[in-house]
């Protein structure tokens, strides 16, 4: 008997998994396969526009992926480093060997952690409320509550050219019952798409005709808790080569022969991470296309071709890699397919990732309906945390979009649902300029603290953290910088304003043509850099954070007006037949929540508001 079991050993799995051993219940992971353990897939690399400030977010909760992206990667680099703070964004390329053993290492060494090969074909249901689960080989094993992170797993197909047949990732084999257990159980399923690309022998590829795309010449690292040990001279290089009018032609004229064109694939494939068959059909204008030749490994000899997804034959996927430059004589180790998967309707889920149709149910990851491994291990550590949490009588964890891109993740799966598989992108948070890479501990490591993932080595380095920004602001706020020639001739040089008498340096950094290493300089002192950008940020962007959090506060306004659960939808009088069927289907908890559900308007919520008063007026 365990207390947990969670299906599947993906990013999602992982997180779950070590939530619940390290939160100290008896859980069992259970996966098809313990060598594909933390596997990639697809795409070699941890992090990415928003992504990378997810990884920061499961960190300071006290999750696993930032520590073992930060052990494992092979290049590192700060996109939108000069851009603004809420757009900023860290993305390494991972070692698809190192990344997986060091994640089932540390799966291994958790003592309440058991680790099973095997398939489920069964969910044990009784009275709408989980018991356990039963295997492919007839084991019956029960438990308190079940997660389920399968992946792309659930049912699966592999499609490339015209050929269609059952297949996980690698071609292994599949989940081929659990969905029809699911189903049995009134889940309601919906068939999605992803793909990959070729992969290609390094030593075929003219890098010469290739921009090379090199790694950031400064420390970095997801964890909030660990300072970064790597070499830089030592990080692997990427190259950028491009698409080109002859590989659009060849698709073009061979679009009957994909897998996505013929009519082969039914699921949805994700708008934000389109086969290259799709960008060319559906960006004719673009005479190029961008592509990204990654090393999977250190010692490997595979290179990723990423940004050429594709469901085109073997024959084709020749030809078309080799019409582009540097890799005209590549040799493919690896081709390109397309696979279709089960996933569940995420709008039956409630916003701990809790089934709302069965009890102790717990999903995440890609079942769930989201691509990217970030967004996978994102849920999967809710999941975990909020499946300890019910075990212990407590109240879930459930993270607003103000306090965390993973809050904005759950809440759109939830009171949006999704068609395609989704993404998160920085626009989709309203309030990304709180939700930052740089203050992520902040925002979110009491939470982790508090839910027992933040032991105290992690929590003292936290605690550390936030005294020295105190007394770095202090210090800044009393220094003040004299009016002498030497001084303002450097301001003078920055196209900065001279000063007259002594200028506190606060409020010399809120000059925008100046930043903290000119006060720096002026000062004759030196700072860490972690210290100094919180106090850099919060004075520069204050005017602009004092706005946002003033949104936030009518936002929270609205989720403190709540709904009461058994609320009969069918008796609002004057809202939208869709609003009335949304509001049903998800079941808002909140009107702040109701608000977000698509097919909601503000006057379907003005007559929810006057129901609410008439027939709930103490509530």
């Amino acid at each position: 008997m365990y207390e947990v079991i969670v299906i599947g050993g993906g990013h999602a799995g992982c997180e779950a998994s070590l939530a619940c051993a390290r939160i100290g219940h008896k859980t069992l992971l259970i996966t098809g396969n313990i060598n594909n353990i933390a596997d990639m897939p697809c795409n070699p690399s941890i992090g990415g526009s928003a992504k990378g400030i997810v990884v920061r977010e499961i960190d300071a909760l006290g999750g696993e992926m930032g520590i073992n992206a930060d052990k494992s990667h092979l290049q590192i680099k700060m996109l939108n480093s000069k851009k603004g703070p809420g757009v900023r964004s860290l993305r390494c390329q991972a070692d698809k060997t190192t990344y997986p053993e060091n994640m089932l290492k540390t799966l291994k060494s958790e003592k309440n952690l058991e680790i099973k090969e095997e398939l489920v074909k069964e969910l044990i249901v009784e009275n709408e409320e989980i018991k356990g689960i039963i295997t492919e080989s007839n084991e019956t094993i029960y438990s308190k509550k079940v997660i389920i992170t399968t992946g792309t797993y659930l049912n699966a197909d592999i499609l490339r050219g015209h050929n269609k047949f059952k297949g996980g990732p690698h071609g292994e084999k599949p989940s081929l019952y659990l969905s029809e257990s699911l189903q049995k159980n009134g889940i309601k399923m919906r068939r999605l798409k992803t793909g990959t690309p070729p992969r290609v022998l390094k030593s075929t590829i003219d890098y010469n005709e290739c921009q090379v795309e090199q790694g950031d010449k400064e420390l970095l690292s997801f964890s909030n808790f660990y300072k970064p040990a790597y070499n830089i001279d030592e990080q692997i290089p990427c190259y950028l080569t491009y698409t080109n009018l002859e590989t659009h032609k060849l698709i073009l004229e061979n679009l009957d022969k994909c897998a996505l064109y013929s009519g082969l694939i039914v699921g949805i494939g994700p708008r934000y991470c389109p086969s290259v068959e799709d960008k060319i059909v559906k960006f004719r204008d673009k005479d190029r296309h961008q592509i990204f030749l990654e090393p999977e490994r250190k010692n490997g000899n595979e290179i990723y071709v990423g940004g050429f997804s594709t469901t085109m034959p073997e024959e084709l996927q020749e030809q078309l890699i080799h019409s582009m430059a540097g890799l005209h004589h590549a040799k493919i180790t690896k081709y390109g397919y397309a696979i279709e998967y089960d996933a569940i309707d995420s709008t039956e889920l409630k916003m701990s990732l809790e089934s709302k149709k069965i009890k102790g149910l717990y999903s995440a990851g890609q079942i769930n309906g989201t691509s990217g491994y970030e967004e996978a291990a994102a849920q999967g550590l809710i999941a975990g945390i909020n499946a300890s949490l019910s075990l212990e009588d407590k109240e879930p964890l459930i993270l607003k979009r103000n306090e965390a891109y993973i809050g904005v993740l759950i809440d759109d799966l939830i009171n949006k649902g999704i068609t395609e598989p989704y993404r998160l992108l920085t626009s989709r948070a309203e309030y990304r300029l709180l939700l930052r890479h740089d203050n992520a501990d902040i925002r979110l490591t009491e939470k982790g603290r508090q839910v027992g993932l933040i032991n105290d080595e992690k929590y003292q380095i936290f605690a550390n953290k936030l005294n020295q920004i105190k007394e770095l602001k202090k210090h800044l706020e009393e220094s003040k910088i004299e009016a002498t020639p030497e001084n303002n001739n450097y301001l003078e040089s920055k196209s900065s304003a001279k000063i007259v008498g002594k200028t506190p340096a606060l409020e010399l950094l809120k000059r925008p043509e100046l930043n903290i290493k000119d006060i720096e300089e002026l000062l004759k002192e030196k700072y860490d850099s972690l210290i100094s950008e919180q106090i850099e940020i919060n004075t520069k962007y204050a005017g602009y954070i004092a706005k946002t959090e003033a949104e936030v506060e009518k936002m929270l306004n609205l989720e403190k007006k709540k709904i009461p659960e058994n609320i009969d939808y069918s008796k609002v009088r004057n809202i939208a037949t869709e609003a009335r069927q949304k509001l049903d289907q998800v079941r808002p908890l909140t009107i702040g929540q109701a608000t977000r559900i698509s097919g909601v308007n503000p006057s379907d919520i003005t007559m929810l508001l006057v129901y609410l008063k008439k027939e709930y007026p103490n509530e």
